[in-house]
């Protein structure tokens, strides 16, 4: 009788690694579609440091590899995408900080060629409704690493709406977005993703 149940329970357990392995192929695929599906996207974001700081602001994504993160009025600092670089202004004191989209977390939103089922892993919720999809580079974890969350909708695109991330770098500081009142397909001009150089002009925009 004990041989026979964990005979049964070894047979269950080889039966379901495929099927958990195909449902999580599956989920990837969603996700690829969804993000293949975008291309434009204007959100309310709240972002969360590591240290519990909390900022607001508006995010708007047009693809391929553009982006902008508004921050409230009062936060002298910018993040905008312009299709090859990803720059980081700092009014406050002046500074710019650049580098490649590709070399960001936030390259995986940006990139509409990009293969996530290469890097991606599908991560356990609690709720059937939501998906949660890890993304890192093994190859180069200078990159970082990004956890996108989405819910199953009818009203995104594949059925899916980006609820937001949590953003890992090198160095371990953890950053985390929500996103609310999230559109998708409205018209975004590109001189959206325009700012100006403070270290030229000192103004802020």
């Amino acid at each position: 009788m004990i041989k026979s149940l964990f005979s049964a329970a070894a047979a269950a357990v080889v039966v379901a690694a495929p099927v958990q392995a195909q449902s999580a192929q599956t989920d990837l695929q969603q996700v690829q579609r969804h993000l293949a599906g975008v291309t434009t996207m204007t959100a309310a974001f709240t972002q969360t440091d590591r240290a519990g700081k909390v900022l607001t602001g508006t995010m708007t994504l047009k693809r391929p590899g553009k982006i902008r993160f508004q921050y409230e009025k009062g936060v002298p600092i910018l993040i905008v995408g312009d299709g090859k670089s990803l720059h980081f202004i700092d009014y406050s004191v002046r500074q710019v900080s650049r580098w490649p989209i590709g070399n960001s977390p936030l390259g995986v939103l940006l990139d509409p060629t990009k293969d996530i089922s290469r890097f991606a892993t599908v991560q356990p919720t609690a709720n059937p409704e939501v998906l949660s999809v890890e993304v890192r580079d093994p190859k180069h974890p200078e990159f970082g690493r990004i956890t996108l969350v989405f819910n199953k909708a009818a009203s995104g695109p594949a059925g899916l709406v980006l609820q937001g991330w949590v953003a890992l770098d090198a160095q371990n500081n953890r950053t985390t977005i929500r996103l609310n009142r999230q559109q998708f397909g409205a018209p975004v001009s590109d001189g959206t993703f325009r700012w100006n150089d403070p270290r030229r002009s000192g103004r802020q925009g």
